[in-house]
C-alpha cells in the first residue's frame, strides 16, 4: 500500500477515485429518494437506478471513445462536463420539473462507462505493472469505503437542505477530480487514426477478450458469479424477514459486506502476487458460495458473518479480472477491452436481481440461498479446469494463451 500511495501517479489517481466516488455514491442514493418524495412512486424511484445502470450494456461501443483520444484529457473533460451536466438539476423542486432528472442520469451513467474504460487504460500506462494488483485492491477499498460513508452524508444533506445541495456536492467533487487528473504527469502517445469503421473497432475488444486464453475464463467466471450475486441480493429482504427483523436490518448486512470488501482490497495485491489471478479469483468465489449457502442458517451472527464473507470473496474475481485485463490487453485496445469486460462482469448483476425477484415469490428463501451457493461451483470449475492452475502465477502466465 505504501508503494502505491508513494507512486507519483497512483496516489493522486486514488485521490480522484475517492473524491468523485464520494459525490457519485451520495447522488445515486439521493436520486431515488428525491423521486420517491416528489412522486410517491416506487417504480419511478427504481427507474433512477435503471437509468444509471443501463449504459453499461453499451460498454463495448462506449469503450471505443477511450481508444480514440488520449485518456488523461478525456478524464479531465468528462469530469468537467459531468459537473456542468448536473447543474440544471438544482431547479428540480416539483413533480413537473422531475422529467429533467432522468435524461441527466442516463448521460451520467454513459459518461461513467467511458470514464471506467479510460481510467483502466490510463492506469495501465501510468502505474507500474507490478503494482496493478495492489492498486486495483486499494481502488476497491476506496470505492467500498465511499459506499459506506457517502450515502449517509448524502441522506443527511438531503434531509437538511434538499436535493439541490447534493447535486452541488456531486458537481464539486467532479471538478476536484478533474483537477487531480490534470496534476498527473503521465505521458501518453497520440492514438493512431482508425483505419476501420466503428462497428469493426467495437468488435475488436470483444474479439480480443474471447480469444485470449487467460482473460476469457476470468471474465466469464466473474460474470457468472455476479449473476448469482444478483439472485442472492434480491433475496436479502426475504432473509431479513425470516430472521424476524424489519427491512431496515438489511442496512446492517450491507455495512458488514462493505467492511469485508474494504478489507480484501487492502490484501489483494500481496494475495495476487502469491496466488495468481485464477487461484485468487477461484478462492474468492468459493468463499462467496459457502457464505451464500450458510446464510440459510437462522441466526443473526451467522447472517452478519456471511455478509462480511461475501464482501471479502465477491470482489476477488473482479479485482483479478480487471488486473489481468490491464496487464494483457495492448494499449491501443485497452479501452475497448476494459469496457467489454466491465459489461460482461457487471451487467449480469441486474439480470440476477430480476431472476431473484421472481424466485423469492415462489421459492422458500433458505432453499434458494443454498441453491445459489452451490451453483458457485460452476464458475469455480471454469477457473480450475485447465493447465497450470496449481503451478502459481508465473506458470499460468507462460501457458495462458
Amino acid at each position: 500500500m505504501a508503494r502505491v500511495l508513494k507512486d507519483r501517479d497512483a496516489g493522486p489517481y486514488l485521490g480522484a477515485v475517492v473524491v468523485s466516488g464520494f459525490g457519485s455514491s451520495a447522488m445515486w442514493l439521493v436520486a431515488g429518494v428525491w423521486v420517491k418524495d416528489l412522486t410517491g412512486s416506487d417504480g419511478l424511484a427504481a427507474l433512477c437506478a435503471f437509468a444509471l445502470w443501463a449504459p453499461t450494456l453499451t460498454g463495448p461501443l462506449l469503450g471505443t471513445l477511450a481508444d480514440r483520444v488520449r485518456r488523461r484529457p478525456l478524464l479531465i473533460w468528462t469530469n468537467l462536463a459531468l459537473a456542468a451536466l448536473l447543474l440544471p438539476l438544482v431547479t428540480v423542486d416539483s413533480r413537473a420539473a422531475l422529467w429533467l432528472l432522468f435524461p441527466v442520469l442516463l448521460v451520467y451513467g454513459a459518461a461513467g462507462v467511458v470514464q471506467d474504460a479510460a481510467e483502466s487504460a490510463l492506469v495501465a500506462t501510468a502505474v507500474d505493472k507490478a503494482l496493478l494488483g495492489d492498486f486495483n485492491g486499494l481502488r476497491m477499498t476506496a470505492n467500498e469505503g465511499m459506499k459506506l460513508l457517502a450515502p449517509l452524508a448524502g441522506a443527511g444533506l438531503y434531509t437538511a437542505y434538499g436535493g439541490a445541495t447534493v447535486v452541488l456536492l456531486d458537481a464539486t467533487t467532479f471538478v476536484a477530480a478533474a483537477g487531480v487528473y490534470a496534476s498527473l504527469r503521465v505521458r501518453e502517445p497520440e492514438p493512431t487514426p482508425p483505419v476501420t469503421g466503428w462497428r469493426t473497432r467495437t468488435a475488436e475488444g470483444a474479439r480480443f477478450l474471447w480469444h485470449h486464453g487467460r482473460l476469457r475464463p476470468l471474465v466469464l467466471a466473474g460474470g457468472a458469479t455476479m449473476l448469482l450475486s444478483g439472485v442472492n441480493g434480491a433475496a436479502v429482504y426475504a432473509l431479513v424477514e425470516s430472521l424476524g427483523h424489519t427491512p431496515a436490518y438489511a442496512g446492517l448486512l450491507y455495512v458488514a459486506q462493505g467492511a469485508g470488501s474494504v478489507a480484501i482490497g487492502l490484501a489483494a495485491g500481496p494475495l495476487l502476487r502469491r496466488l495468481g489471478e485464477r487461484r485468487f479469483a477461484a478462492y474468492g468465489i468459493t468463499l462467496t458460495g459457502l457464505a451464500m449457502a450458510l446464510r440459510a442458517l437462522p441466526h443473526d451472527v451467522v447472517a452478519l458473518a456471511c455478509a462480511a464473507a461475501i464482501g471479502v470473496g465477491l470482489p476477488c474475481v473482479l479485482i483479478a479480472a480487471f488486473t489481468a485485463v490491464q496487464r494483457e490487453a495492448p494499449p491501443e485496445l485497452l479501452g475497448r477491452v476494459a469496457a467489454t469486460a466491465n459489461t460482461v462482469l457487471l451487467a449480469p448483476t441486474a439480470v440476477g436481481m430480476a431472476v431473484g425477484a421472481a424466485l423469492v415469490e415462489v421459492a422458500e428463501v433458505r432453499g434458494l440461498l443454498v441453491g445459489v451457493g452451490v451453483a458457485c461451483v460452476v464458475p469455480v470449475g471454469g477457473l480450475v479446469w485447465g493447465r497450470g492452475w496449481w503451478r502459481g502465477p508465473n506458470a499460468s502466465a507462460r501457458t495462458s494463451s
